[in-house]
């Protein structure tokens, strides 16, 4: 059986952010959008046309609750602090890598003031750190290596104790990046720090739209 009209609807919606937040902000016409969707979707009936319009209104109701919610999220981030580090790498390791040596190379860095930061994936570890550290990986890790992305920049959102029980930091943060085209290469929480790798060609862009002030 396939997905209903409503079903279609929402989740059309959904994979446009700027529809989404057109439609949260009250700036879009019911009527236009549901012939726009039915056009979009290549619906012909008249009772899905109008199913189309019933669920917009529907989404617009439970976005318009989701606008309460995001003051209160907007509230806790204007008191975060937000540090921005250039020149930054990320490691794609084969999962049979000797974690050892992983940790003897944190080590290392850590002796030398850096920072590193390790994920652990199902069939990989990522290892992000600073480009001057390249050269140690590099040749401790060579053979390991799957793929380097470099000329990255770690985002750094620093907030406070709240945001452990605000519900919905995350999605408000990773909506702006998408809403502005901003692609996360890679994306990691400690408690009140917040993490984003980015490519260091959008920082100008996320500088502009991620305002903390």
């Amino acid at each position: 059986m396939g997905e209903s009209t409503a079903k279609l609807t929402e989740k059309y919606i959904n994979e446009h952010p700027y529809i989404k937040n057109s439609l949260k902000k009250g700036l879009i016409n019911y009527s236009a959008l549901s012939r726009y969707i039915a056009k979009e979707l290549g619906i012909e009936k008249k009772s899905s046309k109008e199913a189309i319009l019933i669920a917009a209104r529907r989404i617009h109701d439970k976005l318009r609750k989701e606008t309460v919610k995001e003051k209160e999220i907007s509230q806790l981030l204007s008191k975060s602090e937000m540090e921005i580090k250039t020149k930054m790498v990320v490691f794609i390791l084969e999962k049979n890598v000797d974690f050892n040596l992983i940790y003897s190379i944190q080590n290392q860095i850590k002796r030398e003031s850096g920072l590193s930061y390790v994920l652990e994936g199902s069939d990989n570890y990522t290892l992000i750190t600073q480009e001057r550290f390249s050269q140690l990986i590099e040749k401790k890790l060579r053979s390991k290596i799957i793929k380097t992305n470099r000329k990255m920049v770690m985002i750094d959102i620093k907030s406070s104790r709240e945001i452990e029980t605000t519900c919905g930091v995350i999605a408000y943060l990773t909506s702006l990046f998408a809403e502005n085209g901003v692609n996360i290469y890679e994306f990691l929480s400690c408690w009140t720090d917040t993490i984003f790798i980015i490519d260091s060609k959008d920082l100008n862009k996320l500088i502009n739209f991620l305002n903390l002030e």
